[in-house]
């Protein structure tokens, strides 16, 4: 029908989970296709880039934005999509908070590239050539965007309206912002999370809960744990006590500690230091009483080899938003 609102969706520096995570809205699709005119999803559409420049500023009703802002092109539609839509979502934990692909943040981008492509095993390159932004050949020029020296989120780059946590999103909460929008709800005040909580991961879980006090951490594989007492008590890393709850906490309900992609709770910033904080208050420390620093040390690192992957553990959804975002440039 025609003046229906447009949608758009968008996928830069990610792995595609968050199309998938719209697709398994089922038959509701067809209620976002009646609700919706879906402009643009280069994935699923083919619609151009040179046909998104030509709307007029804000002719998109609503763009999901997923991924992270990797290198120029992403950044540029980034720029692009802000100007063309009247609501800006950063869909997923990639454009949220980083996500995986800011993992890399712990190094450069020169490092990235030395690992890549000349020290790979399967790569030969005595000649040490690494891709250039431009490169010149017989034919003429060949151009690829410049890879940036860190992973930014969204909100780091251009300025969104709202969030949308999960990697990816569930669909159920996708559903409940779709269908916000296009009844005209009233929406919180820009920059709020939507498809999600307030509280923690945790107040989800059914598991029972008692007095946690850890004397040892386990790698998942390490254990069969019970599935009634809470993970985390023992002694799996479950993110779950520093992650924004929504997600229904299907991890804990299949026997897997969360891992956190849903980000930090609501007033939490740095998600990792609100996981060591709760650690910190939870170790047994009993043990520790009246020995000496580095007895001490070593029982400490006794405790934590359970996490080889601090950065990786604590981090892994949030890094390029959290106070530390990793090195700096």
């Amino acid at each position: 029908m025609p003046g229906k609102p447009k949608l758009a969706m968008y996928w830069a520096s990610s792995c595609g989970g968050c199309e998938v995570s719209v697709i398994n809205l089922h038959d509701k699709i067809i209620d976002v296709d009646r609700a919706f005119d879906f402009v643009f999803c280069p994935c699923l559409i083919d619609t151009k880039e040179k046909d998104v420049e030509a709307m007029p500023d804000g002719a998109i009703a609503l763009t999901l934005f997923n991924g992270a802002i990797r290198n120029d092109d992403n950044e540029h539609m980034a720029r692009l999509l802000r100007r063309k839509s009247q609501l800006l979502i950063a869909f997923g934990s990639c454009s949220s908070a980083g996500c995986i692909p800011a993992l890399s943040n712990l190094s450069g981008r020169n490092a990235h590239f030395d690992v890549n492509y000349v020290h790979c095993a399967s790569v030969s390159n005595p000649g040490r050539l690494l891709p250039e932004p431009i490169t010149h050949v017989p034919e003429g020029d060949l151009s690829l965007p410049a890879f940036h020296d860190s992973v930014k989120t969204l909100a780091q780059v251009v300025p969104v309206d709202f969030f949308i946590p999960g990697c990816p999103p569930e669909s159920h909460q996708v559903w409940n912002v779709v269908e916000t929008v296009a009844e005209g709800k009233p929406l919180p005040p820009r920059g709020s999370v939507l498809g999600a909580g307030k509280s923690t991961v945790c107040d989800e879980c059914k598991r029972s809960k008692n007095d946690k006090r850890i004397g040892k951490l386990h790698r998942a594989y390490e254990i069969i744990p019970d599935s009634d007492t809470c993970l985390l008590e023992q002694g799996l890393i479950c993110i779950g006590i520093a992650t924004r709850d929504g997600c229904g906490a299907p991890c804990p309900q299949a026997n897997m500690p969360c891992i956190g992609c849903y980000g930090p709770p609501e007033g939490v910033r740095d998600q990792g230091a609100k996981m060591i904080a709760a650690l910190g208050s939870i170790l047994n420390g009993d043990e520790c009483k009246g020995i000496d620093e580095k007895e001490l040390r070593t029982k400490v690192n006794s405790i934590m080899s359970g996490v080889p992957d601090l950065a990786g553990t604590f981090y892994k959804f949030s890094l390029a938003g959290a106070i530390l975002p990793g090195r700096r440039p």
